[in-house]
């Protein structure tokens, strides 16, 4: 420990602690502590090994170098700076993050939860100071064993780094290999199999109840929720005040085995089955990464058009989105492809005046496979008579040309396209109406919140800023003193990402109180007066209790 300490580079513990001061800056999203801390180390981690760089090159333009005296005068100065850096960036975190509470409608702070967030910097902090060590030891190692082969000093170094660089890159590749391979078993234990809770159903217009050649064991937990969920006809009706039909609800876990078109080819079986042709509205729903499809989405439809509906869903995995974006992101894009593809083949055999009306829904990883697996508006809306697509990812190419052909003066999270001739933005109800042209059907309709990280987190925030931090693309419940740093907005937006639905509706990533409104917009109000809609919008609201891990 001792020589660790005297080790340590002035300059990197400088740059890190500038780093570390300003992650305690607002962002998008309140954290907690703990997260805040581990955040903070990252960036001091950061920090410093771009110090040690600094320190580096400047020891080979010049012939200056630190005295033992003076590097010892620079730690001694250092650390207490570091404890004053705490103490004041506690006190103004305390008032960042209340500023940031009070953007997206949360209660404010009495204060903070030191412990946890000095135990969380500390060892995030230490981890990353031990991981450098392990690559400058790495590098001397190799340096000096060329050194001692009578190596060039100039190639000694650059295939010494070139060494040091890889050995780092096969240690990431390892550990996130272990990572993913841990992420999978525990994920595959959490969602393989059915609830214990959860009862098979008896209805023969659900997937894996009478009649079904789905077995129920197959739908894993998040299928499984699904064709048990939702509300009967009879709940449906003391809502609406209509006569109501049951719902249907298809779907077809990974455990079934087969490829993508096998699966789907199964589930256009279980619509024909139950008799899903025959329905108002038939929706092909792409699943987030786990399998799971939001229950407000599906439930909200199904009030909206007094159960005459039919909702498919294929799932492509069981791990969360953030898993699946990373390892196969083209994985959701194969799948909607595959379902949307097979059933819209079914659907063009029927009497034009006797098909349903065929539209698409995706959320979050769900929305960039619907989106990228069409790849344009224009085939969008020439293949289905609808789409509603909520908390698109940034990782979306069809999302990107949208946003970027917007009409002039709109900002970027409620832009305008053709002044809403095709599609619409909306983070809240009133904002479908805002455009003043005419929404020609079939309409798309997009849900997006100005503070949702998972719209907005891109690897460009690293170096560029974003036009949504912008004076002019700034929206109301931003923070007005988040201003884009590199590299740190991009680690704090990262960290949003994980508490981005512990936060109301009509931020963050958390879209209850919108999604009735988007499928009014995209389906029609099903005949329903005003207060039968205020009913299953309150209704809707209300019963947000799905565990957004499953995502």
């Amino acid at each position: 420990m001792k020589d660790l300490w005297k080790s340590l580079d002035p300059i990197g513990l400088l740059v890190g602690a500038v780093l570390l001061a300003l992650s305690l800056t607002p962002s998008l999203l309140p954290r907690p502590a703990a997260l805040q801390g581990v955040g903070s180390g990252l960036l001091f981690g950061i920090g410093y090994a771009i110090g040690v760089g600094v320190s580096t090159v400047l020891g080979r333009l010049t012939t200056w170098r630190p005295s033992r005296r003076t590097r010892r005068i620079l730690r001694l100065v250092g650390w207490p700076g570091y404890a004053v850096v705490l103490v004041l960036g506690a006190v103004a975190g305390v008032g960042a993050q209340n500023e940031v509470r009070r953007m997206v409608e949360l209660a404010p702070l009495d204060g903070v939860n030191v412990s946890a967030f000095v135990l969380a910097l500390l060892l995030t902090s230490a981890v990353c100071l031990a991981l450098g060590r392990l690559v400058r030891r790495g590098w001397v190692r190799s340096y000096r064993r060329m050194m001692a082969q009578g190596r060039p000093r100039r190639r000694a170094r650059r295939r010494a780094t070139a060494r040091s660089l890889l050995a780092a890159a096969v240690v990431v590749a390892v550990v996130a290999t272990g990572a993913y391979v841990g992420l999978d078993v525990l994920f595959r234990a959490r969602n393989g199999s059915p609830d214990p809770d959860v009862a098979v159903p008896a209805s023969t217009y659900r997937s894996a109840g009478a009649g079904s050649e789905v077995e129920f064991s197959q739908l894993g937990r998040t299928g499984a929720d699904f064709v048990a969920g939702g509300p009967t006809a009879e709940e449906i009706s003391a809502l609406t005040g209509r006569p109501a039909l049951t719902p249907i609800r298809v779907y077809v876990g990974t455990a079934a085995g087969g490829t993508f078109a096998e699966r789907a080819a199964v589930a256009v079986r279980e619509l024909e089955r139950t008799g899903a042709f025959d329905r108002k509205v038939l929706v092909v729903a792409t699943t987030t990464g786990s399998g799971w499809v939001e229950p407000q989405a599906v439930d909200s439809l199904e009030y909206l058009h007094s159960g005459d509906t039919a909702t498919v869903a294929l799932q492509y995995a069981h791990t969360p989105s953030f898993v699946s974006a990373l390892t196969d992101p083209d994985l959701p894009v194969r799948a909607s492809a595959a379902l949307f593809d097979a059933v819209r083949a079914k659907w063009l055999t029927l009497p034009e005046d006797q098909r349903p009306q065929l539209v698409v829904y995706g959320l979050s990883l769900g929305a960039q496979g619907t989106m990228n697996s069409f790849g344009s508006l224009e085939r969008m809306r020439a293949e289905t008579q609808g789409a509603l697509l909520v908390g698109p990812t940034n990782a979306t190419p069809m999302w990107h040309a949208l946003q970027a052909a917007r009409d002039p003066g709109s900002p970027p999270w409620l832009p305008v396209l053709d002044e809403g001739a095709a599609v619409r933005w909306a983070s809240r109800a009133s904002d479908f109406s805002a455009p003043s042209g005419t929404w020609e059907e079939p309409r798309v309709a997009i849900l997006q919140h100005s503070t949702d990280p998972v719209t907005w987190l891109s690897a460009d925030l690293l170096w560029r800023r974003p036009d949504w931090l912008s004076g002019s693309g700034r929206a109301p419940d931003v923070s007005p003193h988040m201003h884009w740093i590199p590299v740190v907005t991009a680690v704090q937006v990262a960290l949003d990402m994980l508490v981005a639905v512990d936060v109301p509706a009509r931020h963050g990533h958390a879209f209850g109180d919108t999604m009735l409104d988007g499928w009014v917009a995209v389906t029609g109000d099903g005949g329903l007066d005003d207060a039968a809609l205020g009913r299953i919008r309150t209704e809707i609201e209300t019963y947000w209790d799905i565990n957004p891990a499953l995502e």
